[in-house]
């Protein structure tokens, strides 16, 4: 790619390589570049055409934000998601619903997921949960 780089910057070294070709070649070589101009084109004609449409969008946008009489600041404060679930955060710790003292230990439990074997054995021993309830 750098022969091509440097035979375009100068037309001596361009002519000069010309002559090692013979014409079938060098119409074969200028059939190639003058599509690969073509094409090169197209792509910048392509690149404009929605570099143009996408300006013609944000001026339409700013005008319906203008209209609308909100600011940017308010219309990205009320179209940011909100979340399901009111301060349920991942990784938020929960307060313990339950206490249960054994042997002079305290345990604590949330009152979710698994019922630790403290409280599970506490329970099957007939008590409520109501008992260990914290108020």
């Amino acid at each position: 790619m750098s022969l091509l780089l440097e035979l375009a910057g100068n037309k001596a070294k361009a002519r000069a390589a010309a002559k090692e070709l013979s014409i079938p070649q060098l119409e074969n070589l200028i059939a190639g570049f003058n599509k690969a101009l073509e094409k090169a084109k197209e792509e910048e004609a392509a690149l404009e055409a929605e570099k143009a449409q996408k300006t013609a969008r944000a001026a339409e946008i700013a005008d319906l934000i203008v209209n609308s009489g909100l600011t940017v600041e308010e219309i990205v404060a009320l179209s940011t998601p909100k979340t399901s679930k009111a301060g349920a955060k991942k990784g938020n710790t929960v307060e313990p619903k339950y206490r249960l003292t054994v042997d002079g230990e305290t345990y604590e439990w949330t009152g979710r997921g698994r019922t630790p074997k403290v409280f599970q054995e506490y329970f099957d021993a007939g008590n409520s949960r109501d008992s260990v309830t914290i108020k």
